[in-house]
């Protein structure tokens, strides 16, 4: 389980904003870390913890909202077919 984890995590690591800023990044990357869940987290720690700017707070808190929502009925629906 914990490989899968790695497997699951590793990427979205890689193609958030937690290493290098979105304005260095390709164009295609740009793309993938718009849409990754990571990148919001990594902004909302940032202006929590370092810089203070809390105006971007909620636009990260709904971005990780959404993302947990699709990603829980995902799972649910994952789930369903495992157990049937």
């Amino acid at each position: 389980m914990m490989g899968i984890g790695q497997a699951i995590t590793m990427p979205l690591f890689f193609a958030s904003n937690a290493i290098y800023p979105v304005s260095l990044m390709p164009g295609w990357l740009k793309v993938i870390s718009t849409i990754n869940p990571l990148s919001y987290v990594v902004d909302a720690m940032r202006a929590i913890l370092i810089t203070g700017d809390m105006a971007t707070i909620p636009v990260d808190m709904l971005a990780i909202f959404i993302a947990t929502a699709a990603l829980v009925v995902l799972a649910s629906f994952g789930f369903r077919r495992i157990i049937s």
